[in-house]
Parts: C-alpha cells; structure tokens; sequence
C-alpha cells in the first residue's frame, strides 16, 4: 500500500467514524471517544511520513545552488523550512524536524535517470532501517527524530555500528516515551563514541548563561542557559520541595505527611512555588536547613556509573555525563556501590523488614531507571517500591528482585484496578491487566545496554 492510498484510507475511516462536533463526542461511550482517538493518531501519524517525505524532495529542490528558480524561494521564502512552517501553521521548530526527516529519508534515494550508465547501487545509509521502519508505520515521525538526533552523525567508518545501534533502539521505541528514547540513543552514543561525549558535555558547559533584564513597565524578567550537571542540581532542588505536589511517595512519616498536606493544600501555583524555592536556596545559601526548605530529602544529584563504563548518567532522567564529570561527583559526594548480576538484577536482601530500604531504593532506581508502568516518564525519585508478592498475606519478601518501581498514580491504579506483576526468576517483570494480554515491562535505565551491549566503534 503506498503512502497517498493509506492516508485516504485513514481519512476515510476518520471521517466515517468521527462526530461532527463536539456535542456529538459528549454522547459516545468510552470505547468509542478511545477509538476515534486511535483513529485520528493513525491518521496523524500517516500524514507526518507523507509530510516528512514531500519535505524531503521539497529540501533537495530548494538547495541554495538553485538561487531564486529552487522550489521553496520561487514561492517566496528563503528556505524549505520557512516553506513548511506556512504550509502547515506549526512552530519553526516543527517545520525543521519535518525537513530533517525528509532530508533522512531522501538520502540514497535519488531517482536514477533510466538513459544513464547503469552504475552499481550506493550503499544505504546507516539510517535506512528508520526510514523503512517510518514507511512501514513502526515509527512515529516523533521517535525516528529523537533516534538521529540522539545517536547524531556517525564518526568515520562507524556507520555500520550506528547503524546496529539504530535496529537496536528501533526494539525499544514501542516501549518508550519519545524523550525517554532519545535519551537512550544519547546514552548508546556516549557508550560508543566516549571521547565525543566529553566534548559534547563540555560545548553544552560553555553555553551556560544567565542575564536579566526589566521591563518597560518594572517587571523583572531573566534567562538561563544550564549546563547538564547545573540543570539536574537546580532540578533535584525544586523536585525534592515539590514532590508532594507532583505525585510523590506517600509512604512516609507523619510528620512528612502533614508538611505534605500544608504543600498539596499551599494556594501558590506549582511555578510560584518553584520560584519562591530558588529564592529560599539563594537566600540561606550554604547554611540552609535542608530539612526545613526541602522535607526529608535533602536535594541532590545522583549519578549512576557501571563499573568501567566510559559514562554515566543522572539517576533521574538518565542524562549522560562522561568520565570526567563522574569523577567530579565522585570526589564531591562519594559513592554507593550496587552490586549486580550478569543479567544486570541487584542482588537479594531478604526479608528484614517491610518497606524497602535507602539503598534497596538506588538499586530498584539503577534498574528500573523509573516508573516501569508502559508510556510512564516519572524519575526514580518520585517513584513507590511496588512488592509483586503481597507482603503480608503471601509472605512477599522484601528482595530487590521481587520489587519495581512505580509511580504514585500507577500504584495505585494497580491495586485498585486489579492489576498484577509476575516474575519469573530473574526474567523480566510482566504486568496482567484485568482485561487484557500480558505485557513485559521493560527497564527504562539508559544504561541497560549495560547488561546487553551494542557492539563498539573500532
């Protein structure tokens, strides 16, 4: 089926499903409003390939050799971008990613001119299994954008582990969200090219800014640029005073839980709350009482090494840190040593006691890498340790490998909806709805290549 003939046919079953207005949706049952959801994310996605592509050939006819005759400028704009930014009412950045996609897609793809030499076919890029994947509708064009931009541009001679990289992280794009997928391709990436993570680390470090300014009518306003080690600080700091407010643990102490309640029932907005935070951190400075400003979790960042890895990243949000910047933190604030096996699970604790431990937690957190509900970006931070066995009634332990982290809202989802994760020895964690097949949940630490790696550069 080619790309035009099941656009129409998506347009037709939207359109033949869909209400006609919104009072019409207001009378449909909730299996009806998710089916014409589905319907019309199917037909959004089959008109991002179409778009992708016509951008494409649109890009490779607007080239600036082409001066004024190129597709784009002869109807007025300056390059395909500003083209597709009009054509379709989206932001610039939009218009881009559609370009760059379609830029992607073109490559090795030039039609041959049937009077020329026949010459011997030019090798696919080391992309070609994304685009074949987005042609075939296994990828959104949102996920293929987050694994090139994630894996970047190939050293020499390094496109064919690229390329190995890409069918890998193809497996994982069903299971991800889109920014949990490109950090993951950023994590492939610093695994396999280390000495271009630093100089990556350390261009995003000299782009570090802040500059304020007023207004004509007194309002101050600011702008600030982190680095990757300020940008996780700052947001360890606001995380740690605003977690209730977010979906945060609610196994903790009592008095946790009334500072809890005065913060969930504080009539400040989230961003006010945020700023009133920064305000406090710079105002007490080195001397501040962590636990008056922040709760009972001291704010801070934690950074997950393998042993002998080249890189590390940030427990919550797995963003990628090379050796260097490891060290720092390492001199900084030490370290905890997690131990694994070969299959990347902590090891077992035992039966102790019956809430999972400090350290029980960093190993659940390395693991899981976050909420391991399907489609859940909640960091390990704002997650609950979930006992598959039920602790008290079926004599669960309190073992690692009989633990996974969820969030606040999935926890509870599970127990009230009647979920239930099963765990097969140390394969993986497998969650049965109520009304629905099996599905593995699968790690969302970036680096569970780790325990399956990717081939390396040579």
């Amino acid at each position: 089926m080619n790309f035009l003939s099941e656009f129409r046919r998506c347009v037709d079953a939207v359109a033949s499903a869909a209400p006609s207005d919104v009072a019409e949706i207001l009378g449909l049952s909730d299996d009806e409003v998710v089916e014409v959801m589905q319907g019309a994310a199917a037909l959004s996605r089959v008109g991002d390939r179409v778009g992708a592509m016509a951008a494409g050939v649109a890009a490779t006819r607007s080239r600036q050799a082409d001066g004024h005759g190129g597709l784009a400028q002869s109807r007025g704009h300056r390059n395909t971008v500003a083209l597709v930014q009009e054509l379709s009412g989206g932001s610039r950045g939009e218009a881009a990613r559609q370009v760059r996609l379609g830029q992607s897609l073109m490559e090795g793809a030039d039609p041959v001119d049937p009077a020329a030499e026949e010459a011997a076919p030019a090798a696919p890029p080391w992309h070609a299994p994304l685009g074949d994947a987005l042609s075939r509708g296994g990828l959104s064009a949102a996920q293929m954008d987050a694994i090139l931009r994630g894996l970047g541009t190939p050293p020499e001679s390094g496109e064919e582990v690229w390329r190995i990289a890409a069918e890998q992280l193809l497996l994982e794009a069903s299971h991800r969200t889109v920014e949990d997928l490109r950090l993951a391709a950023q994590g492939v990436r610093d695994e396999l090219d280390p000495e271009g993570a630093e100089q990556r680390f350390l261009a995003r470090f000299e782009r570090r800014m802040f500059r304020m300014w007023t207004d004509e009518d007194g309002v101050h306003h600011a702008k600030m640029v982190f680095d990757d080690e300020g940008g996780a600080a700052v947001r360890s700091v606001i995380d740690a005073a605003m977690r209730p407010r977010r979906g945060g643990p609610r196994f903790v102490d009592s008095a946790e839980r009334e500072r809890a309640k005065r913060l969930v029932d504080d009539p400040r907005t989230n961003e006010q709350l945020a700023y009133d935070v920064l305000l406090d951190v710079l105002r007490a400075g080195a001397v501040a009482d962590a636990e008056k400003v922040f709760g009972t979790r001291q704010p801070g960042v934690r950074v997950v090494i393998v042993k002998d890895a080249p890189v590390g990243h940030t427990e919550d949000g797995g963003h990628p840190l090379p050796a260097p910047a490891v060290e720092q933190a390492i001199c900084t604030t030490g370290f905890c040593e997690v131990t694994v096996d070969p299959a990347g699970n902590p090891l077992d604790v035992g039966r102790e006691q019956r809430l999972f431990t400090a350290k029980q937690r960093i190993a659940l957190a390395v693991r899981d890498g976050g909420c391991a509900w399907p489609g859940c970006s909640m960091p390990a931070s704002y997650c609950e340790a979930h006992h598959i066995d039920e602790w008290k009634a079926h004599g669960g332990r309190t073992d690692i490998g009989r633990g996974v982290l969820l969030c606040r809202f999935h926890h509870m989802n599970l127990h009230h909806r009647r979920h239930r994760i099963t765990r097969e020895g140390a394969g993986p964690f497998v969650l049965h709805p109520p009304d629905g097949p099996p599905v593995e949940l699968r790690p969302k630490s970036p680096r569970r290549w780790m325990w399956s790696p990717p081939p390396r550069a040579a």
